[in-house]
């Protein structure tokens, strides 16, 4: 098996475009295994739906290397390459002065040669100190070719080329034009989701023409030829699946698709039986338990009000006591209403929609922005059980709930549902705005599915 790793020299640099198109157009003649670094769902459903392989998430802020190494293994099984897209610049990570989360760190963990990918817009012979900056900046980062994106035309790509080419001495092989045809559409969290963009012709032609300059401006040969022989060895047990005894219903649909890939695998080695269901379009299953994902429930009100049957279960279950477990998406439909501002999404009046009502409270959309990681504890007696985490929040909303409501984790980073509590919780079921890795937080969703079980 090969591998290699495409990174940035900033955000906005184009590698997700990039990285896509390089794995569908690998996936023509290869089994291509992707990853992404850091804590994303959007750009792996992208890379998941052009591989026809789950894409699995590798961040070193919240997994450990052991675990790093353990889900970068797992996923290679039974590939011929394996291509790694980073996140933001290469050496962006949580702290300053260390590379903790960044793609650098990754790469250095697993030993991945890099592809660096350089926004080359306005600049030619300057790029070549952008590079060589970036060779020099930490030498156990394996630098070993260089992508140049948003080129104006031959004269810059060949100024561009010869300079890095000389004073770097590490080969280009591609030189992408600059061109509105390889933006992927966008919404206010970021890229359409590729599930919700599949059954639009306009949504699959963007990808397919993304893919078309791909491949005339990158060399594939040249590319393959900097990706390095490796065979992962699995770490550990965390996958072996025993028969299942217990069921477990997930949401999957347009609304709720948040989901990491190993989820499903960590469930199973559990022994949960994963039920899919749409709180959209079905009636809540028959199962030992819940799990409500992110998403974007904003986007279909109308559908999620309409589905009664669905919210009436919800609230059934709950009070019954069978366990729920719900990430931000998921915990904006358990409370009573979504509140959408005027002029969000377009609406000419404020929108309300009636939810599920397992909390007394609403969401209102949009608030401020809230992007980053996660550090805290869950408290003993709650679905999760008692255990320490790291994770990650992202939304564009902020949920109000009822004076008196129990609150099982405390961040000491982020912020939660209110002033660093997270996690709301009324008798079994508990729902905040943190999304856990499964395999960082293996033990939390054991103890879910044992509640589930017992």
């Amino acid at each position: 098996m090969k591998s290699l790793l495409v990174a940035g020299d900033r955000s906005g640099s184009g590698k997700t475009s990039i990285t896509l198109a390089l794995s569908a157009l690998l996936s023509t003649t290869r089994t291509v295994q992707t990853f992404k670094v850091g804590m994303d769902y959007i750009d792996p459903s992208y890379l998941t739906g052009v591989t026809g392989r789950p894409c699995r998430n590798l961040d070193g802020y919240v997994m450990s290397p052991e675990e790093v190494r353990a889900v970068y293994a797992h996923g290679c099984r039974g590939a011929d390459i394996a291509v790694v897209e980073g996140v933001r610049g290469l050496f962006e990570g949580a702290e300053a002065l260390t590379d903790l989360g960044s793609t650098a760190a990754i790469a250095k963990q697993l030993d991945l040669p890099v592809v660096l990918v350089i926004n080359a817009r306005s600049i030619t012979r300057s790029a070549a100190a952008i590079v060589k900056g970036f060779l020099a900046f930490d030498t156990d980062v394996d630098i070993r070719g260089v992508i140049l994106n948003n080129i104006t035309g031959t004269r810059h790509q060949e100024k561009a080329v010869r300079a890095i080419e000389h004073y770097c001495g590490i080969p280009v092989v591609g030189a992408i034009p600059r061109t509105a045809e390889m933006e992927l559409a966008m919404r206010h969290l970021g890229l359409v989701p590729y599930r919700e963009g599949q059954g639009n012709e306009a949504f699959l032609e963007r990808i397919e023409v993304v893919k078309r300059m791909i491949g005339d401006h990158v060399d594939l040969d040249a590319l393959l030829a900097l990706a390095r022989e490796s065979l992962p060895v699995e770490e550990g047990s965390v996958y072996a699946a025993p028969d299942p005894d217990v069921r477990i219903g997930v949401a999957l649909d347009e609304a709720f698709n948040f989901y990491y890939a190993d989820l499903f695998d960590v469930l199973a080695s559990f022994g949960a039986e994963v039920v899919p269901f749409s709180p959209i379009h079905d009636r809540l299953p028959e199962a030992d338990g819940y799990i409500l994902g992110g998403g974007y429930p904003e986007l279909f009100g109308p559908e999620l009000e309409a589905n009664t049957a669905m919210r009436e279960g919800f609230r059934e279950v709950s009070r019954n006591g069978t366990p729920i477990y719900a990430e931000c998406g998921g915990l904006i439909y358990l409370t009573d209403r979504m509140v959408l501002a005027r002029g969000f999404m377009d609406a000419n009046t404020e929108k309300t929609y009636e939810l599920a009502g397992v909390f007394s409270g609403e969401t209102r959309m949009p608030e401020r922005r809230m992007l980053g990681y996660v550090v805290g504890t869950s408290a003993a007696g709650s679905p999760m059980g008692e255990a320490a985490f790291k994770g990650h929040e992202f939304h564009y909303s902020s949920v109000r709930l009822a004076p008196g409501t129990h609150y099982a984790y405390r961040l000491s980073r982020g912020s939660g549902i209110e002033s660093g509590c997270d996690g709301a919780v009324s008798d079994r079921t508990i729902a905040g705005y943190t999304h856990l890795h499964p395999v960082a937080s293996r033990g939390m969703l054991g103890h879910f599915v044992d509640c589930c079980r017992t």
